[in-house]
């Protein structure tokens, strides 16, 4: 089987990159077809061909699911795409752009994790409503300052959120956080967080469902927001949120506040 001019494809995925969009790329590195190009993204048509459309398809799903994890792997398959078979080992690898953290609300707390997700390697956007609050001064080391209530900048990037990314309320004031827990909760995010006490949530948690959320969608957001280390600074505290969103991608148990009881502040040693 002769190899598809592959200029074409390197031209999409070249395009591709420039914009930061997300983009796979498989390549038969074993069996019938060596060499051969399938170029993936997600919600657009596939560019290139493994030389079998069953073939296409199924290295197509997979190198989307991939993408989506931010992964790279080698998988097996049979000539047409068969599972457990060997016939044709294809090389997937995943361009995914930095995962990002939306921090909503431009509080004391919001620069101590907008800078902690930066070590992370996230793209940070920090959204406020309050001009006079979200400006470059106060937070420099965000990639993005956006003066907009929640539900319409959310609104406009719902497409590209997706499991890796992150989502954090920290305006501590209702009609901006359920606003903004509405709109993260109607996106593929892979955390939403939420800061407030025990009884602030719980009024929360009324307005949501008044909202239209229903038990499952509530369930996904953390709050009170972080894991239970005694935090008590900015700094512990995004130190605090961090971990629980590195534990809930790692699908790792730990001590969230959501699920603790009593006072998320210890008194002091």
């Amino acid at each position: 089987m002769s190899t598809p001019d592959p200029a074409p494809l390197y031209e999409v995925l070249r395009a591709t990159l420039r914009d930061d969009r997300p983009v796979a790329l498989a390549t038969v590195t074993e069996g019938p077809g060596l060499g051969a190009k399938l170029l993936v993204r997600p919600g657009e048509p596939v560019v290139g061909t493994l030389g079998d459309p069953d073939l296409d398809r199924v290295v197509g799903r997979d190198a989307l699911a991939e993408l989506d994890a931010g992964l790279t792997a080698t998988r097996h398959y049979g000539a047409r795409g068969e599972a457990r078979e060997r016939a044709v080992t294809v090389f997937i690898e995943s361009f995914a752009p930095a995962p990002r953290m939306v921090i909503f609300g431009a509080v004391d707390f919001t620069a101590a994790l907008a800078r902690a997700g930066k070590l992370l390697g996230y793209r940070v956007t920090v959204c406020d409503a309050r001009a006079v609050f979200a400006t470059r001064a106060r937070f420099p080391m965000a990639d993005e300052l956006v003066n907009e209530w929640p539900d319409r900048y959310l609104a406009g990037v719902a497409d590209r959120l997706g499991p890796r990314d992150a989502v954090c309320v920290l305006t501590h004031d209702a009609k901006f956080d359920v606003p903004a827990i509405v709109g993260a909760v109607a996106t593929r995010v892979g955390y939403i967080g939420a800061m407030g006490s025990r009884r602030t949530h719980a009024t929360r948690l009324e307005r949501l469902r008044e909202a239209g959320l229903h038990e499952g969608e509530l369930a996904r957001v953390m709050a009170p927001i972080g894991i239970d280390i005694g935090a008590r600074t900015p700094e512990e505290t995004a130190i605090s949120i961090c971990a629980e969103i590195i534990a809930q991608r790692a699908g790792v148990a730990v001590p969230n506040l959501r699920d603790g009881a009593g006072p998320i502040h210890r008194p002091s040693a």
